[in-house]
């Protein structure tokens, strides 16, 4: 796009090339007067959901009311599914043209951000109930907003309560994932259905879940009467049914959904470590009442009788073979030749040291590098002396391993290594498969070997979750790609997930440059980078956003920042000087009353964890991070697809098992002064160096991870 296309778009056609950018590869200079004009007539009616994930708040405070009212109308239509820094500022946008009121046609996670002491009190139920079919787990790094929609909900509902009804359920929706177990176990049965929307619940949700399915108050009954039925229409609540509860169950109808939970997960429907959880809970109940009963056969030999590829078809399989009769049971040759359908099944974690044992026997010199695509789920047992064993030579390989939702942390480097080894590259695909979160726990050394037009290619990852000192590298990576960037609105779209590495005088020249930083943003800087600023310097910084430190003033880096300052200066920052900074609560809201209806305390989305058995830790590491993902053909806009052409040497090479995500490039449109007229912080260079922004390639942006129960629909 060059500047003609800035002087003939209307600012609402800029914005849409603007977010055409994100999804399509490089396009040509030339854009045609006319093409311009068929596009104006109905602009936002007609723009699709990949094109709207690619929206920016700069271009979009240039629009006038009625066309930012049809996006933010059109992103709900077509359910578009945003990030935290996206939804941060587009709340305030909104709320500065006066649309908060027409919330009712606005997306659920928009509500989520907006000032909520600006909710009319004729509204507060409708407003409420809206907001609550959001997602929670964008709040992450604002604490004190999550905790403000609980009081603002609870305030809806005439205050604190001993027990909450069936129509007070209702309004709340998903808030009741941050409800404390006694509000849990006293509440409605109709309690479930809010409980299915939680992406997982804490011990103690998890304890109040089987309290009350244990009363016999919920439409299952008492465990004794449950039936098929009823269990499936718990969807993933049933997952954390505890083995006291499964004795209770008749042996038939156990089994029976045994089978229907195992089906599900072969086919992609529930995710392993969901069923995982299922299974070690159901076993454990089953093996508590076979071992009342005689035992047949001694010491370690095999009763059931040998393990076959036919067996492996049966649903009930892990039912039939506990973990000493797998061992003793599955030949290596049975073994070798049906890995896949075996670890197809949501093995416990005792039975994947034991496939993980017979592997060893049958490859004791590493496995095989067509199976270590197939073993991925036990990719977590192994050590890094393992992982120097195997061969890698291909990108699938690296994908399979690390796209994975068990694979830990810190085996990223070892097994990123053996690709390196074998003259692998790190490549933006390869980047954007594997996701941000690998960048954290890659070596300096391996990222200081991407090239610049590969990161170029990766686009913006989240690295939000990776250490400071990863930060920090990861900056000077980003800086290297893009530090050519003619204009700094432009330079900022794409270093804005690398900012957490960013040192103090960035952060300043950014200022300068009225950047309106987002909160989500603004939360990950560096720490002792922050506590370097004035408070001139932050209200800048963040502009038209600054209003949102109320909703993040418990954030450490935050709360921290803000323990520096006089009250006076938080009355000028628009905080409310009777609160601690550090304390999430705002006592105009306290609740005094029952402990039923006290929420939990705000904490981060879960985003890592075990198979199996929460409890146990394998020995080599950390626990796996949880890599969301959508389906290959259902998500791939035609940016990754340019991608995949340009850098695979076949067909969705790089993506196997539909483990890739969308991408999006990021090529704004900006007619401010160019960064040559601008004076550059320390270390920042002028686009005398070279490079344009026009030139760069699509940025890649995760997409959300597809549930795989359906979605209570609250009426």
């Amino acid at each position: 796009m060059g500047p003609r296309v800035g002087a003939l778009a209307t600012p609402g056609l800029a914005l849409l090339l603007s977010l055409t950018a994100h999804c399509a590869p490089p396009q040509p200079e030339e854009l045609s007067q006319g093409a311009l004009k068929a596009a104006g007539a109905d602009l936002w009616a007609s723009a699709d959901a990949s094109l709207l994930q690619g929206f920016w708040c700069q271009p979009a405070s240039q629009l006038p009311r009625v066309q930012l009212s049809a996006l933010i109308r059109r992103m709900a239509s077509q359910q578009v599914l945003l990030k935290a820094w996206q939804l941060s500022c587009l709340a305030n946008l909104a709320m500065r043209h006066g649309l908060q009121d027409d919330f009712e046609l606005q997306p659920p996670d928009l509500l989520l951000f907006y000032n909520l002491s600006q909710v009319r009190e004729a509204d507060c139920r409708t407003f409420t109930r809206r907001a609550a079919q959001g997602h929670m787990e964008l709040l992450a790094n604002l604490p004190d907003q999550r905790v403000a929609l609980q009081h603002t909900a609870m305030a809806c509902l005439g205050g604190p309560r001993p027990w909450l009804s069936a129509s007070d359920l209702l309004v709340l929706g998903v808030l009741v994932c941050d409800m404390d177990a006694p509000s849990i176990i006293t509440a409605d049965p109709q309690v479930l259905q809010n409980l299915r929307l939680c992406p997982q619940l804490t011990a103690a949700q998890r304890a109040a879940l089987n309290i009350l399915l244990a009363s016999g108050r919920t439409q299952l009954g008492p465990p004794g009467s449950w039936n098929l039925e009823g269990l499936q229409a718990l969807g993933p609540l049933a997952t954390y049914i505890s083995p006291r509860l499964w004795v209770q169950v008749q042996e038939a109808v156990g089994l029976d959904f045994f089978r229907s939970m195992v089906a599900m997960c072969r086919v992609g429907h529930l995710s392993q470590r969901d069923a995982r959880r299922f299974v070690t809970s159901f076993l454990e109940a089953k093996a508590s009442t076979v071992s009342l009963r005689p035992r047949r056969g001694t010491g370690r030999s095999c009763v059931r009788g040998n393990i076959t590829a036919a067996t492996l078809q049966d649903d009930l399989f892990l039912v039939r073979y506990d973990c000493p009769q797998l061992e003793s049971c599955l030949g290596s040759r049975v073994l070798r030749a049906n890995l896949d359908p075996l670890l197809q099944h949501p093995l416990p974690i005792e039975c994947q040291r034991v496939v993980k044992a017979k592997l060893m026997q049958i490859y004791p010199h590493g496995v095989p590098e067509d199976k270590l695509r197939i073993i991925t789920s036990l990719v977590y047992l192994y050590s890094l002396n393992e992982i120097g064993q195997w061969n890698i030579t291909s990108r699938d390989t690296v994908v399979a391993l690390l796209a994975s939702d068990v694979a830990l942390e810190n085996q990223t480097e070892a097994v990123l290594q053996k690709f390196l080894d074998h003259n692998g590259k790190v490549t933006g695909t390869l980047l954007v498969a594997i996701g941000g979160s690998r960048l954290c726990w890659m070596s300096p050394q391996q990222i200081q070997i991407i090239q610049p037009s590969e990161f170029r290619l990766a686009g913006a990852l989240d690295i939000s979750s990776c250490p400071q000192s990863r930060k920090d590298v990861l900056y000077a990576k980003a800086r290297e790609a893009f530090g050519s960037t003619r204009t700094t609105a432009a330079y900022y779209r794409f270093m804005r997930p690398y900012l957490g590495g960013a040192p103090v005088e960035e952060l300043r020249h950014l200022a300068q440059a009225n950047v309106s930083m987002d909160i989500d943003t603004f939360t990950n800087l560096n720490p002792h980078v922050l506590q370097s600023l004035s408070v001139d310097s932050v209200t800048t910084l963040l502009g038209q956003n600054v209003g949102d430190l109320q909703k993040a003033r418990s954030h450490p880096a935050i709360s921290s920042w803000l323990r520096s300052l006089n009250i006076s200066t938080l009355g000028e920052l628009g905080l409310d000087t009777s609160m601690d900074p550090a304390s999430p609560t705002d006592p105009g809201h306290a609740t005094s009353g029952s402990p039923s209806t006290r929420p939990l305390a705000p904490r981060p989305v879960h985003t890592s964890g075990l198979p199996g058995n929460d409890a146990e830790v394998p020995t080599s590491g950390s626990p796996p991070a949880l890599l969301g993902y959508l389906p290959l053909a259902a998500v791939l806009p035609s940016g990754l697809l340019w991608l995949l052409r340009r850098d695979a040497s076949g067909p969705n090479r790089g993506c196997p098992q539909g483990v890739c995500t969308p991408a999006h490039s990021t090529a704004p449109q900006s007619t401010e002064t160019p960064l040559s007229q601008r004076p550059a912080p320390v270390g920042l260079p002028h686009p005398s160096a070279g490079g344009s922004e026009t030139e760069l390639p699509p940025a890649a942006f995760w997409g959300h991870l597809s549930g795989a129960w359906p979605q209570v629909q609250w009426q």
